[in-house]
């Protein structure tokens, strides 16, 4: 029988106001050593503070919330030992070398000078940036820079990691090196707390995830799942009419189906979506995209299409 794991984050109806203004509204969940969780949701949602809570960075209003079996606001110098941050800003000093970014930010936890030097080597091999020890930051691209902040939260051997948005901004390459580093990260036991934006990272890496709205969670589970029981199995996406018009419940009269629009877009969801597109083809020249619904399609439905400000 597989030995029960160990429960890095716990917390129970967790809150947060700012003044009036509850941001975080009750939430429960909690992690599991060695696995990935996911906190997705637009701008605003709550996510930021839930994380800032579980490092220690802003203290909770109301509810339960553990870190390593230790509670949120009783020994948080502690739980600071036990993590790693990767915050989605640069905090590297960029007049100092590579090197000496580790080592400035090792007498933080206190670790002697000559095991820091032997720590740092080993994960500037780990992110493959071994050769640009002598570098000064400022010499760095912006891939390189992304994993030089994740190879320095390690530094300290944490129980758990945090990421907060680590690839913003980087280009597909760079993004990608940033994802096998962390897989084999997971393979090797870290567990991984993660917020992005990018649902196919998410979906690359999270054993599980939320999606927040509003403070609230509004799904909870394994990505797969929830595609699964949340949404059809296919998209249509209706590019183009280019010039015809159209009236789509009267042209797919009788086939099953769900439909939204956003935009110039029309979006048409539905278990098999070959007798849509066959109907809409029978028009002319449409341009059209059939595919399998993703966790975009997920989080647009459960949170808006809209923007919000």
């Amino acid at each position: 029988m597989p030995s029960k794991k160990e429960i890095i984050v716990q917390a129970k109806n967790l809150t947060k106001f700012y003044g009036d203004k509850e941001v975080v509204k009750g939430v429960d969940f909690a992690v599991e050593e060695g696995e990935c969780f996911g906190f997705l949701g637009p701008n605003g949602a709550g996510k930021t503070t839930t994380m800032g809570m579980i490092y220690c960075f802003t203290p909770p209003s109301k509810g339960e919330l553990k870190v390593c079996s230790i509670d949120v606001g009783h020994n948080d110098k502690r739980i600071k030992e036990l993590i790693g941050v990767a915050p989605q800003e640069d905090t590297l000093d960029p007049d100092l070398t590579v090197i000496e970014n580790f080592l400035v930010y090792g007498r933080y936890f206190n670790i002697p000078k000559k095991n820091a030097l032997a720590r740092a080597l080993e994960l500037l091999d780990f992110m493959q940036l071994k050769d640009r020890c002598d570098n000064t930051v400022s010499e760095l691209s912006g891939g390189m820079r992304r994993r030089l902040v994740i190879a320095r939260a390690l530094i300290n051997s944490p129980k758990l990691i945090v990421l907060d948005e680590p690839t913003t901004g980087l280009d597909p390459q760079a993004r990608h090196h940033i994802w096998d580093r962390l897989k084999k990260l997971k393979k090797e036991g870290a567990t991984l707390l993660l917020t992005t934006h990018y649902m196919e990272e998410a979906h690359q890496l999270c054993d599980r995830l939320v999606i927040m709205d509003n403070g609230k969670f509004v799904a909870h589970g394994k990505p797969d799942d929830l595609i699964k029981e949340k949404l059809e199995k296919e998209v249509i996406e209706i590019l183009s009419r280019e010039g015809l018009t159209f009236d789509i419940d009267e042209l797919l009269e009788g086939l099953t189906y769900r439909y939204e629009k956003s935009g110039e877009r029309e979006y048409l969801f539905a278990e098999d979506g070959d007798p849509l597109v066959k109907r809409l083809m029978d028009l002319g020249q449409l341009e059209l995209l059939h595919r399998k619904a993703t966790l975009e399609d997920l989080f647009l439905q459960l949170t808006g299409r809209a923007l919000e400000e």
